[in-house]
């Protein structure tokens, strides 16, 4: 799409570009290049076995293993297993049983007035902000959150005119024409608004479509491509997108000045779990349950002359620990008086050794475990061994006597008597909410 299209259909004058920046102050007070450009690349439903440099075996992303290759790789990354809470717990660096977003169908418990997100402790520190895509699981807009542009998607799966798929801009609602295909809509606006930006540090969420179901034609998919094919066109698509973002990057000459961050909202979907290997080897769960294959995600940084090129970390970190990590790399603080659950590993990024966590917590709908370097125990009092992991989770029985095994038994159940989860959503409603999620979904 032209850039003069894509202004028209998004409802921008192009007259407004020749505004001054209100954000200018912060670059020239700041000075040049004192904060770094972040861009937070969320992908849907996107486990560790769609991405190549993480071992996968039916799928090749070279965009996104190149920025491992120039970048950090890290190896043990927790989200939620589902998107809804694991976007409230990016956005507000907060536990779910703290802001109770606990699955899809509680999103009205989170407002403006109650929890502080990402993008209001960032403009506290001079940057531009803008959430591209997915919003749909957390109430009201990306506006009333805070972001000062944006185009939010309310869901996925409408990509095409045909479907009338629709968006919005900056709340203005507009729809789909001809062969636009919306990812590359989202992707316009994303230039369009670094470009405008490119002299002031801001940052964007970048909630991408793919690859979450159903499964549809690309652009670049052939006619009569079978759904396995076409799974495999929407990672391909998705990492050409990458690909694509930082070509622009390099074009504004921003590489050095933006970091780059790739994660994927929860584990892999039903869509993908029959090629879910990495090795040959299945891994164990998917998207919704709470196992490794649920919640263990795929996480890239990049930032060229600050990453070490090509190293894996193998910390442990989760999605609580993005908004304080950008928030010490952006020289902002934290919101007064608020509990924030994330622990920065803004160091590790640099190179250093930083103070790395020593467990991870993760929650959905009533369940919960906690996870340290070897063992998981989860809030229905079982343990196990994650020697093997994320293909094997061994049951260790109540009455080992493994020194390290009873160690993390009393060890992670005080970590959980901290963390309780909160009281799930009844099963009855549950159903009848996934019974209208598939229903809009292949509607």
């Amino acid at each position: 799409m032209k850039r003069r299209d894509f202004m028209k259909t998004a409802g921008i004058s192009l007259a407004a570009l020749a505004l001054p920046n209100r954000w200018s102050w912060a670059a020239t007070e700041a000075g040049a290049g004192a904060k770094p450009n972040i861009i937070f690349i969320l992908a849907d439903d996107l486990g560790l076995s769609e991405i190549g440099c993480c071992g996968s075996d039916h799928y090749r992303t070279p965009h996104i293993d190149a920025l491992a290759k120039s970048g950090m790789r890290f190896e043990y990354c927790y989200s939620t297993p589902l998107c809804g809470p694991s976007r409230c717990q990016v956005l507000t660096g907060r536990y779910p049983f703290r802001t109770g977003l606990i699955s899809n169908q509680s999103a009205n418990a989170v407002n403006p007035s109650k929890e502080i997100m990402v993008p209001t402790v960032m403009k506290k520190a001079g940057y531009a902000t803008a959430a591209v895509g997915k919003w749909g699981q957390i109430c009201l807009g990306p506006g009333e959150w805070g972001f000062n542009e944006y185009l939010s998607v309310k869901g996925s799966g409408r990509y095409w005119a045909s479907q009338k798929a629709g968006y919005v801009v900056n709340g203005t609602a507009k729809e789909l024409g001809g062969n636009e295909y919306l990812p590359d809509v989202m992707h316009s606006f994303l230039v369009d608004f670094i470009t405008r930006n490119r002299n002031t540090p801001f940052y964007v969420h970048y909630a991408m479509s793919h690859i979450h179901g159903p499964i549809l034609r690309t652009p670049d998919s052939k006619a009569g491509s079978g759904e396995a094919a076409l799974y495999a066109d929407n990672v391909a698509y998705m990492d050409k997108l990458v690909g694509t973002l930082v070509a622009e990057l390099d074009r504004l000459h921003l590489r050095e000045k933006t970091m780059l961050v790739f994660t994927g909202d929860n584990g892999t979907a039903r869509f993908g779990a029959g090629t879910s290997t990495l090795g040959g080897r299945a891994v164990h769960g998917k998207k919704g349950t709470m196992l490794e294959g649920g919640s263990r995600v795929p996480l890239i940084v990049n930032w060229q002359g600050k990453t070490p090129a090509g190293k894996v970390n193998h910390d442990l970190t989760d999605f609580s620990d993005f908004l304080p990590t950008f928030a010490e790399l952006g020289g902002a603080s934290l919101p007064p008086g608020v509990t924030i659950d994330g622990q920065s590993f803004a160091p590790q990024i640099k190179g250093e050794k930083g103070k790395p966590r020593e467990w991870v917590y993760v929650e959905l709908n009533g369940k919960s475990y906690v996870r340290n370097a070897r063992f998981k125990f989860t809030n229905s009092g079982d343990l196990f061994d994650l020697k093997d992991a994320p293909f094997n989770e061994v049951p260790v029985p109540a009455e080992s006597t493994e020194v390290e095994a009873v160690a993390a038994r009393t060890r992670l159940q005080k970590i959980l008597d901290q963390h309780p989860a909160a009281t799930g959503i009844p099963a009855g409603e549950m159903k009848k909410h996934k019974r209208k999620d598939k229903k809009a979904q292949t509607a």
